[in-house]
């Protein structure tokens, strides 16, 4: 029996990307992050689905707001993360880290992973290696620090980092191209990098999405995930740093860039 989960990303907004999940043992359907809701409908009835669970991660608008919409035509279970829940209103499940949601013939773990909002959560999916992390990791990048603290963010990225390298993580924006040409102004010298963006840049042409990613690429390109890095450290002056006073000088000048 296959491990793999079949993820469908359906563009929305400028650059969002709402996830269509199924496990194919059961057939069970998961909508993940739902932005708006027309679209969503729309990819799912042509696909003949009907979705089982709502997964939220945090509560920005582009995140639930095509929750109602879903509900007056589903009967979807809306999970979503507790620590959120006076700005999120509205879920059958309120979750926190540890807590585990059945899916079909897997189970999805959550983890608590704050920074860009003081509740934002992940589904992982460890038996088929699949995160979606929604606005905390991003190809090439991380998520702006709204509502948390560099170091909430660092802690929140490691839990990531400590992941199976060929996790696939499944993001909720296409900034690829804009994050790799901040990460190639602090790591120029990186060849992974450097030749990823090739990649990055090929698939962009031919109108194709640039994730989901895989973790182990991460760790090797994205300068959020590399505060060790010496040649980042030189760029910013900060041999001598600890990782969250690097990080958090990274965060800042991306803010800027």
């Amino acid at each position: 029996m296959s491990n793999a989960l079949e993820i469908d990303l359906i563009p929305v907004l400028r650059d969002n990307y709402v996830h269509i999940v199924r496990e194919p043992a059961s057939g069970a359907v998961a909508i993940v992050d739902p932005s708006v809701a027309d679209p969503v409908v729309a990819a799912l009835e042509a696909r003949g689905l009907a979705p089982d669970l709502i997964l939220c991660t945090h509560h920005h608008p582009d995140h639930v707001g095509g929750v109602p919409g879903l509900r007056r035509h589903y009967r979807a279970q809306v999970v979503a993360p507790a620590a959120e829940r006076q700005r999120i209103g509205t879920a059958d499940r309120w979750v926190d880290e540890g807590d585990e949601i059945a899916f079909g013939g897997t189970t999805a773990r959550v983890i608590a992973i704050p920074g860009h909002t003081a509740g934002h959560i992940a589904f992982h999916f460890s038996r088929e290696k699949v995160l979606f992390c929604g606005d905390t990791l991003f190809s090439l990048g991380c998520g702006r620090l709204f509502e948390g603290t560099a170091d909430e963010m660092w802690h929140s990225l490691l839990k990531i980092r400590a992941l199976d390298p060929a996790t696939r993580i499944c993001c909720a924006h296409e900034y690829t191209e804009a994050n790799g040409r901040f990460a190639l102004s602090l790591e120029p010298g990186n060849a992974a990098l450097v030749e990823r963006m090739r990649e990055v840049a090929a698939l962009r042409r031919a109108g194709r999405p640039t994730v989901p990613t895989r973790l182990d690429r991460e760790c090797a390109t994205n300068p959020f995930l590399r505060p060790e890095s010496p040649e980042i450290r030189r760029r910013l002056g900060l041999e001598e740093a600890d990782d969250v006073a690097v990080f958090a000088e990274i965060r800042r000048r991306k803010d800027r860039f």
